[in-house]
């Protein structure tokens, strides 16, 4: 049989692999995604579920970065409202951390450095007395209130993959890059499925967008060294019961200036983090003792009510594959991306060969590092890299469309949530919350014709039906129980044992 060839091979099934592919299907490529295990299975469903600008990053001069991520969040809250949400933070005023002056000043930047912004601007406010002070120890009197937004990472990146998909995109998950060569100014690779079956294709192009494992990606194509270097920096978060009633979250400053959110997190529960620990082994990554108490310690500073070990109901830990700039102090590492190119060129061709015509050949680009707020925009930059390769490409167009199900009646999703209440009136409105939470507009085709409980199959508890888990399987590359508890949904959160072994039970079957 013919190998199939594709313009690009894409490596990676996270943020910026599905995120690339579907620019790159979009603007007439055809394009394979192939990711060993599920998609978001590593970094990119764990995170600390914000979009961003990173206010942070203004100590350390990165203003390019804060700037375009400020941009970017406007970008997404108009393309996924269903799951990018604005969401209020409160930072307590710590004297002898940080002066009024020089965290009014980094606010005042972070205002107007991306341009227009829909969202309120910050504002210096009284905590005592106030609902901004919710859950604080009273000795906090002053602080300043500024705006983001929260995201659901693991479903951003899967309906990446399902608009990848219905612009020609394929995807394969569960399937291993096992090695790659150089042969007719083409790659030719050899993929092996987890159920033991193998397939040879063709690409013109290779994106390593592999995360933590780029590197290991590079040695397994046999490129020459492209003079960059992957920094393995985990963070770690604590999920408890909710710390306090109010919307908004806290951003907690620590004395090593370092800093920590407080979010409210699935309605019930608060999530605490992030850490930043340099590691060597990157595979399989779990809190540490010294982390949990790290952040422990934090939240118990500025909490009225302590928390305990005790109160942690679940925690998690990713690897962020951080460019290496060199920089000491892991927290200081660079959250920018950087991309590496290494092109095979014919004998005797220069690069302008290859800016002109196109005459290089077998091109890889290598994503190093990258944040989950500027995903898009590292698509574009990756695209403008591969441009060369492929003069005919179509140009950028992901700016102004919008993410499966995020056409919400006026971006609102109250309105899509009554609009559901009002078609299905005999079923439980928390379940039309979660699935217009989770899925936006695509909710309705998953309901369908349903009348009644019973016609969405088997209740699994935590608003997960039957139907849903049909639909994560057969549209959205669902094969395990994780696949749809930790990643399509967070229902394994409140789920008690014996429904987790339910849902275990119904992927086995």
């Amino acid at each position: 049989m013919e190998t199939p060839t594709y313009d690009l091979l894409v490596i990676g099934g996270g943020i910026n692999g599905a995120g690339i592919a579907r620019d790159a299907a979009g603007r007439g490529l055809s394009v394979l995604l192939v990711e060993r295990d599920d998609l978001a299975a590593h970094t990119s469903s764990w995170s600390t579920k914000l979009i961003h600008g990173g206010l942070r990053y203004l100590e350390h001069y990165e203003f390019r970065l804060v700037a375009e991520a400020l941009a970017e969040r406007e970008v997404l809250l108009r393309a996924a409202p269903h799951i990018i949400e604005p969401l209020l933070f409160v930072l307590p005023h710590e004297p002898h951390l940080r002066p009024k002056w020089m965290i009014r000043a980094g606010l005042f930047l972070y205002d107007r450095l991306g341009g227009r912004m829909t969202l309120p601007k910050s504002i210096a406010t009284r905590l005592d007395g106030s609902r901004y002070g919710a859950g604080l120890k009273p000795r906090f009197r002053n602080g300043f209130v500024y705006a983001d937004a929260r995201v659901d990472d693991a479903r951003l990146v899967v309906l990446n993959a399902i608009d990848a998909r219905a612009r020609g995109a394929e995807i394969r998950v569960r399937t291993t890059l096992e090695a790659a060569r150089r042969e007719g100014g083409m790659w030719r690779a050899r993929l092996a499925a987890r159920d033991g079956g193998t397939a040879e294709v063709r690409a013109r192009a290779l994106v390593n967008a592999a995360g933590p494992w780029v590197g290991d990606v590079l040695g397994q194509v046999g490129t020459a060294p492209i003079g960059a270097r992957v920094r393995h920096v985990k963070g770690s978060h604590i999920v408890v019961p909710r710390v306090h009633a109010e919307d908004h979250a806290y951003i907690l400053q620590n004395a090593d200036k370092r800093i920590v959110f407080v979010i409210p997190y699935e309605d019930r529960y608060s999530l605490i983090g992030t850490t930043d620990v340099p590691v060597d082994d990157y595979a399989h990554p779990a809190i540490s003792a010294e982390e949990t108490d790290y952040l422990l310690a934090l939240a118990n500073a500025y909490l009225d009510r302590p928390l305990a070990k005790g109160d942690i109901v679940w925690t998690y830990s990713g690897v962020r594959p951080l460019y290496d700039d060199g920089a000491n102090d892991p927290s200081a590492v660079t959250r920018d991306y950087v991309l590496k190119v290494d092109a095979q060129l014919p004998a005797g061709a220069g690069t302008a060969a290859r800016g002109n015509d196109g005459a290089g050949r077998a091109p890889v680009l290598s994503v190093f590092g990258g944040k989950i707020t500027t995903y898009r925009k590292l698509a574009e930059a990756a695209l403008v890299e591969l441009r060369p390769f492929f003069p005919a490409m179509k140009g950028a167009w992901t700016d102004t469309s919008q993410l499966p199900g995020g056409d919400l009646p006026r971006g609102d999703r109250a309105a899509w949530l009554g609009e559901l209440c009002r078609r299905y009136p005999a079923l439980d409105p928390g379940l039309l919350r979660a699935l217009a939470k989770r899925h936006g507009t695509h909710a309705a085709a998953i309901l369908g014709d349903a009348r009644k409980p019973a016609d969405l199959g088997e209740d699994f508890g935590a608003q997960l039906c039957e139907r849903e888990i049909e639909h994560l399987v057969n549209d959205e590359w669902a094969l395990a129980a994780e696949d749809v508890l930790w990643r399509r949904t967070k229902c394994g959160l409140p789920m008690t044992p014996a429904q987790r072994q339910r849902v275990a039970a119904r992927l086995g079957a």
